[in-house]
């Protein structure tokens, strides 16, 4: 895939009205009070806005929130199917759960920011997002309501995606800012590229430089810590860092899976037994190509899955019955966190045990302060890993956490991303 993308800064923005998509798909409140909890995906896209708004453009933003279901009969199916009493799914409760994923906290929050108000739309591509669209001028922000209120929207429909590309004008430009949705072909992620120039915002370049600078051109030694529960999850991506990784470290629930493969027992832990001949070709296929693949020496393990569970140190592979393995041991820690000092650039995705719980953290705690320590280029892919390095306290210290969990696998595993190919090459 060509990463080398036309950005923001290669088009001349100025009078003109930009469809820019971003990724508000923010955590709320439970209790329904409209509450947005961490507000970390709208300050990501403040640079790439206050960059169009400072060079005199019309910024019609639109972003997806949650998976609204926009017809009654199939959320009255849904809801069913999860075992709902089918009297109790009316229209009003549809209605709500629309309600529920509305922009409005959304534009209020990102007025606040920006110090400046935004017009918010009551519909993505109705009367009203036309009016607003129509009277919106230089250096004013506009919010599209959910996109995936648009039945079009997941499914790519050419007349939706023309019909947003039309809010910005015959010589408007779209600009894509939304890495957590790339992997996606949505209308509002690829499908307008089809009508309007094309270009990345800052965070996507971001992404693109970083991630796809590693994946391409890495500062050697590469090191890929790979964790997190399942080994099907990150089949594509062990596949393709094979190909370019000098070491490639393994941790996390998938490890017992590699630990069975092995002729090991791993009592209660993870496993995925499906998987038993992929691990061992992996292993094999590793040694071919030179690549040293790094595995747990010793594992902790607990009598329960909970955060007070008895625990000890066993070797790898020889977990008893009734014992489940919930982190890396102290030798793997030490292992683990001498292969990295050395090197160039680290990719990191997946947590090495259950860092939700304390007892269980060490290992991922030990992975995080490593890679904070050492002077490699340190990638961080989304999702449960920028998590726990939050979490931690280490986020200041990596290069690049990324904001895509589903897209930075995808990206790793070497696989074309919709919203990015869409976009205009330099």
């Amino acid at each position: 895939m060509n990463y080398n993308k036309k950005t923001v800064k290669d088009v001349d923005v100025k009078g003109k009205k930009v469809l820019l998509r971003c990724d508000f798909n923010v955590p709320m409140a439970k209790d329904g009070s409209g509450v947005i909890t961490d507000d970390k995906r709208i300050r990501a896209a403040l640079p790439t806005i206050q960059y169009l708004l400072d060079q005199g453009a019309a910024v019609i933003a639109c972003s997806h929130m949650g998976k609204p279901e926009p017809s009654f009969e199939k959320w009255a199916k849904k809801q069913a199917e999860k075992g709902k009493d089918p009297a109790s799914l009316t229209k009003e409760k549809w209605e709500k759960s629309l309600e529920a994923l509305c922009m409005e906290p959304v534009a209020k929050r990102l007025g606040e920011l920006l110090g400046r108000d935004v017009v918010l739309a009551s519909d993505v591509v109705g009367p009203d997002a036309q009016a607003k669209a129509a009277a919106l001028q230089s250096g004013e922000i506009m919010l599209l309501q959910n996109t995936r209120f648009e039945k079009g929207e997941t499914k790519n429909d050419p007349e939706l995606a023309k019909a947003m590309a039309d809010l910005a004008g015959s010589d408007g430009v779209y600009v894509s800012d939304a890495f957590g949705a790339v992997h996606r072909a949505h209308a509002s992620t690829a499908g307008v590229a089809a009508y309007l120039p094309a270009v990345s915002g800052f965070l996507i370049q971001k992404e693109l430089d970083f991630i796809g600078g590693a994946l391409a051109n890495p500062k050697r030694p590469l090191v890929a810590i790979l964790g997190g529960a399942k080994v099907s999850s990150k089949i594509g991506v062990i596949n393709n860092l094979l190909e370019i990784a000098d070491t490639i470290i393994i941790g996390g629930g998938m490890s017992y899976t590699f630990a069975k493969a092995q002729g090991g027992t791993v009592g209660d832990s993870l496993l995925e037994s499906d998987w038993l001949d992929y691990c061992n070709e992996m292993i094999a296929k590793a040694g071919e190509k030179g690549v040293k693949l790094l595995l747990p020496v010793d594992t902790v393990i607990a009598d329960k899955f909970a955060p007070d569970a008895d625990s000890k140190v066993v070797p790898n592979g020889q977990i008893p019955d009734g014992w489940q393995g919930l982190d890396i041991g102290p030798e793997t820690v030490k292992l683990y966190c001498g292969a990295v000092k050395d090197a160039g650039t680290v990719i990191w995705n997946g947590p090495m045990g259950v860092f939700e719980f304390e007892k269980f953290a060490v290992g991922t705690k030990a992975v995080a302060e490593a890679l904070s320590e050492t002077d490699a280029i340190t990638i961080i892919g989304g999702g449960d890993s920028a998590a726990a390095v939050q979490q931690l306290g280490y986020a200041e210290k990596m290069t690049h956490i990324s904001t895509g969990g589903g897209a930075s696998l995808e990206f790793m595993e070497g696989k074309e991303l919709p919203g990015v190919a869409c976009l205009l090459d330099k």
